[in-house]
């Protein structure tokens, strides 16, 4: 087939060439939107920008087609984020004359009194989206534009054919076609996504084809088409994330110039050069945490690197070769794509070091039908409990706690902005016999990274550490430990604290404290009972106190230590 042919060479060659089109239709059709988005993993009202396109394209399948373009300030990453920046974005990006993030335009296109920024530019707030698209939406177009791409699994070769065909005349003489290689389904950081760093990023831009603004398309009149055939390598990763073959889209589109665009077009890739009809890939089994808890419930990724769609497979785990359990799992996976499944939980005997092995039925290939994890059991602590945290510049942008095995919170703090600024906090705690949580958060995602002073540690009486960090912790973290419930040792550790009877129906007694505050809260956290300067012996009348299980805190503004106990009536 001959490809990038001009057709003003004769009338002749234009008739021959008017019906030579295969991809696209010689009927004229309405424009199709090409919605390019400038997004950032530290944009916090950029989820909703995604939200909102995703509903556009959802409710206008086959008419609307997302870039997502990762750009400006809010896309530099910090710490170990991933960068998702190109480097055709930026141009992009200045183009759109935007005033903040997110933005985007609809087919780089002006829509007077809607600008996001100065009046004649193109980006437009969320906000104005759907709107303008309805409008595009209705218009005829001049040019039809399709595409039709394949992948060779073997030679990571995307070929990808297009056409464009104009049933009016453009306005310009010379337009240019615009190849976009995009990837979805990479997990990752998001500000403002409630999902820490496993947020899913969409249609999120890697290259294109055709370099900053396109190529050329000579032939702009009524009848002429526009044929062209790119091959593009695909890499393994860009800027060190990896390029998921399966999970690849290819969106097009024609512009006058640089700027608007009077229609475009989109697909997903034929996959070829499969070897097996069918071959389940189980890709990995995810890391787990150091955990005090005897139970888990792992979760795996499989691919389907089988010719044929994959609708069920049946995965056997188990826990340091204990008891195996099975799961089926059902739904629909094309070539090449991938999922992860949550299995049920299973017990098992906690060791220092636990692995988990999963495996699916032998199918075409028995090579990646195993995979496994190994986790260690978490910290055995004794004693109080000695946490420093070392604040960043933005200090309150962090918060922390403790929380029990019934998922209590014991503990907690936070900050205040400027005046706790790089400030070293310690603290000092005693738990009961339990396996603890400890955990810290980040509101900006840059976990102690602005200014670069910040750090937390927590160690237990004997200088066993639980968790030291000065690095970037993201949006935040946790970790567990097991504490033995023990009080510590010196004068002043409260290790001759009473609190009896327990269970208990009518009164409390907490004795051998001196100089301390009690707080006696419920599972939900509601204080129920507070008393300030208590001294030896102290009574909380309980006797209005629904049956179950309670708190109580006692501190002396050095040390803390928390008492669980049971009402009953």
């Amino acid at each position: 087939m001959i490809k990038n042919l001009t057709l003003s060479i004769s009338l002749s060659l234009f008739g021959l060439c008017a019906f030579a089109q295969t991809i696209v239709t010689t009927t004229p059709e309405n424009r199709k939107v090409i919605l390019e988005e400038f997004t950032g993993v530290n944009c916090t009202f950029c989820p909703q920008g995604h939200a909102i396109a995703q509903t556009l394209q959802d409710n206008n399948p086959g008419e609307v087609f997302l870039v997502n373009i990762h750009s400006g300030g809010y896309a530099t990453p910090n710490g170990n984020q991933p960068d998702f920046r190109t480097q055709w974005g930026e141009a992009i990006d200045n183009q759109s004359g935007l005033a903040g993030y997110p933005a985007g335009t609809i087919n780089r296109q002006n829509f007077p009194g809607q600008e996001q920024g100065n009046s004649g530019t193109t980006a437009l707030g969320r906000g104005q989206w759907v709107g303008a698209a309805s409008s595009v939406l209705t218009q005829g177009s001049y040019v039809n534009v399709g595409v039709e791409a394949s992948l060779n699994v073997q030679t990571s070769i995307m070929t990808i054919d297009v056409e464009a065909y104009y049933t009016g005349n453009s306005p310009e003489a010379t337009n240019k076609f615009n190849v976009a290689i995009l990837q979805n389904n990479t997990l990752g950081p998001q500000v403002g996504g409630n999902m820490g760093n496993n947020y899913m990023h969409q249609h999120r831009l890697i290259s294109m084809v055709t370099g900053q603004w396109g190529v050329d398309i000579n032939n702009t009149t009524t009848g002429s088409l526009y044929s062209n055939q790119f091959n593009f390598e695909v890499p393994s990763d860009v800027n060190g994330i990896p390029v998921e073959l399966g999970n690849l889209e290819v969106v097009v589109f024609v512009t006058e110039t640089t700027q608007l665009i009077p229609s475009g077009s989109g697909t997903y890739p034929a996959i070829t050069g499969l070897n097996d009809a069918n071959d389940v890939n189980l890709r990995s089994v995810a890391d787990i945490e150091a955990t005090c808890s005897t139970s888990v419930a792992p979760v795996i990724n499989i691919q389907n690197t089988g010719q044929n769609e994959l609708t069920s497979v049946v995965v056997s785990y188990d826990v340091n070769s204990g008891a195996t359990e099975s799961y089926t799992w059902t739904g629909s996976l094309l070539s090449l794509e991938s999922t992860d499944i949550e299995l049920p939980e299973v017990s098992f005997t906690s060791q220092s070091t636990n692995t988990i092995t999963a495996s699916v039925p032998n199918d075409d290939f028995n090579g990646n039908n195993e995979s496994s994890t190994s986790f260690d059991g978490a910290v055995e602590t004794a004693g109080t409990m000695d946490l420093s945290i070392t604040t960043d510049d933005w200090a309150e942008e962090l918060t922390w706690n403790f929380k029990n095995s019934s998922g209590a919170i014991l503990e907690s703090g936070s900050y205040s902005a400027n005046s706790d600024d790089q400030t070293t906090f310690e603290y000092r705690f005693n738990f009961d016999d339990d396996c603890m949580t400890f955990s810290a958060f980040d509101s900006y995602g840059d976990g102690l990274t602005a200014g670069g002073n910040g750090g937390i540690e927590l160690k237990d009486a004997n200088g066993v550490m639980v968790y030291s960090f000065n690095g970037n912790y993201g949006s935040g973290f946790s970790v567990e430990f097991d504490s033995d419930g023990q009080l510590g040792l010196g004068n002043n550790d409260f290790a001759t604290i009473q609190v009896f009877p327990n269970p208990t129906s009518d009164i409390l007694n907490i004795a051998n404290v001196e100089n301390a505050n009690i707080e006696v809260y419920n599972l939900l956290g509601q204080v129920m009972t507070v008393k300030t300067n208590i001294s030896n012996t102290e009574t909380v009348d309980v006797s209005g106190y629904a049956t179950g299980a309670y708190f109580v805190k006692i501190s002396n503004g050095t040390l803390t230590t928390t008492k669980k106990f049971v009402v009953v009536k």
